[in-house]
């Protein structure tokens, strides 16, 4: 089919600063600052992407690689809860020790060049017991929420203490908290409080005070020391805003909560619809009704799902290609600023009186929520896949930042079931810009496309497309897009990063699955050398262009050098460079270019492939053997040698089962839990490696087809009656993590 885009009759539309409220400056001259369209970096367009990460949610130990993968996966920013109930679980005992140790994250965040955003609360959510709020509060004489004095004098002690551990650490303190988020989602959003749910399932009050609150909350923390450039605020479902709090947005396409109420199968949404967020007047069909006007504030992200937990009633393997199919739709909408819930998931940890902190629809223990990065470190598909955009807003993210969207008409109205009609949006400038085209659908497969055709329309050129494009795939093409003065036309290939190798400037595009990476430059440039690697010439100047894959680019790093390394594993770089890889395979093969990047270290060079030098890195071979045997009914004991983790990163269990819900003890503690969904249940032994010789103990909770509790009884007895009890091991083994220095 045909479709078009006019950019003709494009006006600018105005851009003007949002003040003191929203801008900081460190001691060394930084200064960050936002005006109605996109943050801004020592008067630069900046564009922040942030991902999740509870701190508390995970051994310390694990924080500083993770956060390394992080920033190796194109985050700039961590987003991090501090839960209430984590810090004060006993009333007037705060706990910043281990795991909680608030500080050391923010710390070791800073380290890596990782800027922060605290979400203070005092609600969160975050699938935690009561919200975050501590169990004692339920006892006292008020409601919560609001701006009773005697509950904001429980916040003020709260906000306090958090100001003490973080002393130091904002960005005017040449720190790198930069943001502070209060109150989560007030007025929208509650959560059970877990004293009662399931005898009366009565909720935490979700607020009724709106701006009041709010700016209370805001004064609060500026008082006890929380003093970031930023405040945010959730701003969906009507949750209270304020002109002095930055509104944040999200999506999920992958709806647990729906399954309160909802039977049946989980429908197709909306999230996989361009719209245009940042333009007046515009009726989206999402949740976007904001309480201000869309183009006085930037469009900016906390929430897209980079993951989703399983809840009780809905169980699902998570499509990891949502992830960056999500990530392109919000670009293309008008977001500014990508940030993702979660990008690294965690476990939770357990009370000190035994207490469970997680909520009850979710795991007890667990909170991996399928994100890009996994409870235990591991890499999943989405994190493969996001470094593709995140790297191109990295280096080109000055460039669409101040662009605005344009949608042919009837796109922000394609019905999700809709599987035929091309999805696209165009951000430009009125003379360049970017073609962004989607063929992602949650709960739908999409068809492959073929021979579609759009066109821009400018004053100056009009630019064809011809696309096509795979099932799932997503993409960003450019057009008028400038490479050191040599003007690309336009191009089926999605711009990557720019580097420079030994002096010379290297383009890197990549090809989405279902294209050929097709490049129409302007009339007086030259062409040497073929794809994957060609050079452009203009006069005196000239670049290198590095086209690659979709499973190349999945692969892909870059360094601080600026050189590119190709791997399957986790690449890791330490602030002074030394480089390891974390990998569940004792031998990879490793390209790198330049060629020679490797050279000198203890990895083994290989003959060339192409212009990458190819290298072979390898461990030495370990096997974990794992001795089970049954127990009693429907439990297993789970025998690991002692030592079998010493000269190992790590080790995971791997558990394939069927069942309801799978539970792992040490000790008479349990250490992880999962609701079954068909997926292999994955379980990091680090932080036990001292304490396996006793042997675990696996139980899976069997599904209980056809249960009834027979109450028939003249005495008060209850008896379960079932007419099938269904759970079985089908394996588990051991799955080595090693660690490699290069």
């Amino acid at each position: 089919m045909r479709f078009s885009v006019d950019l003709t009759s494009y006006r600018p539309q105005p851009v003007f600063s949002l003040g003191a409220d929203f801008q900081g400056n460190a001691p060394g001259g930084d200064s960050l600052s936002f005006n109605n369209y996109y943050m801004e970096r020592n008067g630069a367009p900046f564009f922040p992407v942030s991902g999740e990460f509870h701190y508390s949610r995970m051994d310390e130990r694990r924080w500083e690689d993770e956060l390394i993968k992080m920033r190796m996966g194109g985050v700039n920013t961590v987003s991090t809860y501090l839960f209430w109930n984590h810090i004060e679980e006993e009333e007037g005992v705060f706990d910043f020790s281990g795991r909680r140790d608030l500080r050391r994250f923010v710390e070791l965040c800073a380290k890596h060049g990782l800027y922060v955003i605290l979400r203070v609360g005092p609600f969160d959510h975050g699938e935690v017991r009561n919200g975050g709020l501590p169990d004692w509060l339920y006892g006292k004489p008020f409601e919560v929420r609001t701006t009773n004095e005697m509950f904001l004098s429980y916040v003020r002690r709260l906000y306090e203490k958090i100001g003490e551990q973080v002393q130091g650490l904002f960005f005017k303190d040449g720190g790198p908290i930069i943001g502070v988020q209060l109150d989560n989602e007030y007025m929208h959003s509650s959560a059970a409080w877990e004293m009662t749910t399931g005898i009366s399932d009565e909720w935490v009050f979700r607020g009724d005070e709106g701006e009041t609150y709010i700016l209370a909350l805001r004064e609060m923390a500026l008082q006890c020391g929380l003093t970031p450039a930023f405040f945010t605020g959730t701003a969906w479902g009507g949750a209270a805003y304020s002109p002095k709090v930055m509104p944040l947005w999200g999506g999920y396409a992958y709806r647990p909560w729906i399954f309160y109420s909802h039977r049946g199968e989980h429908p197709a949404t909306e999230e996989y619809i361009y719209q245009d967020y940042h333009r007046d007047g515009v009726k989206c069909t999402d949740d976007f009704e904001p309480a201000y006007r869309p183009s006085e504030r930037p469009y900016a992200c906390c929430e897209m799902g980079g993951g989703m937990m399983c809840c009780y009633y809905y169980r699902f393997i998570y499509p990891y290609k949502s992830v960056d199919a999500l990530a392109n739709i919000k670009l293309g909408s008008g977001c500014n600023w990508l940030g993702y819930y979660m990008f690294q998931g965690g476990t939770n940890p357990i009370g000190k009186n035994g207490t469970y902190l997680n909520e009850a629809q979710v795991p007890k223990i667990s909170y991996d929520y399928q994100a890009a990065l996994g409870e235990f470190g591991q890499l999943r598909e989405s994190y493969s896949r996001l470094k593709a955009v995140h790297f191109f807003t990295r280096f080109f993210g000055d460039r669409i930042a101040p662009m605005e969207t344009a949608l042919p008409e009837g796109a922000s109205h394609i019905d999700p079931n809709d599987l035929s009609t091309l999805r696209f949006a165009v951000r430009a400038d009125g003379e360049g810009g970017f073609l962004f085209i989607n063929n992602f659908q949650d709960h739908r497969a999409m068809p492959d496309k073929k021979g579609e055709r759009v066109e821009i329309r400018t004053a100056k050129e009009t630019y064809v497309f011809d696309v096509s494009i795979a099932g799932d795939e997503n993409a960003i093409l450019p057009f008028h897009f400038d490479m050191d003065g040599i003007l690309l036309k336009q191009a089926n290939a999605q711009p990557v990063l720019r580097t420079e190798i030994k002096g010379r400037s290297v383009y890197v595009f990549m090809v989405p699955d279902g294209m050929e990476g097709a490049f129409r430059f302007e009339e007086d440039v030259k062409v040497s050398g073929g794809q994957p690697f060609f050079t452009v010439r203009k006069g005196e100047r000239e670049v290198d262009v590095l086209l690659l894959t979709r499973a190349e680019t999945n692969r892909l790093f870059i360094l601080r050098d600026g050189s590119l390394i190709l791997t399957d594993a986790a690449l890791l770089e330490d602030e002074r460079g030394a480089l390891r890889l974390e990998t569940a395979e004792e031998e990879n093969t490793v390209l790198t270019y330049p060629a020679d990047r490797l050279t000198g270290s203890a990895a083994l060079r290989l003959a060339d492939q192409g212009v990458f030098g190819a290298y072979r890195v390898a461990a030495v071979r370990r096997e974990i053997p794992v001795e089970v045997r049954p127990a009693a009914p429907h439990r297993w004991t789970v025998w690991v040698p002692e030592n079998a983790l010493d000269g190992l990163k790590d080790a995971r269990l791997q558990i394939k089962y069927q069942g309801d819900i799978g539970m792992l003890f040490l000790n008479g503690v349990m250490i992880s839990d999962n609701f079954c969904n068909g997926d292999t249940w994955e379980v990091g032994l680090m932080e036990h490696k001292d304490r396996l010789s006793g042997g675990m103990l696996l139980k899976i909770a069997p599904i209980r087809e056809g249960a009834n509790v027979n109450v028939e009884s003249a005495m008060a007895a209850r008896n379960e009656e079932v007419k099938a009890l269904i759970a079985d091991l089908y394996e588990i083994k051991a799955q080595p993590v090693y660690e490699i220095s290069l």
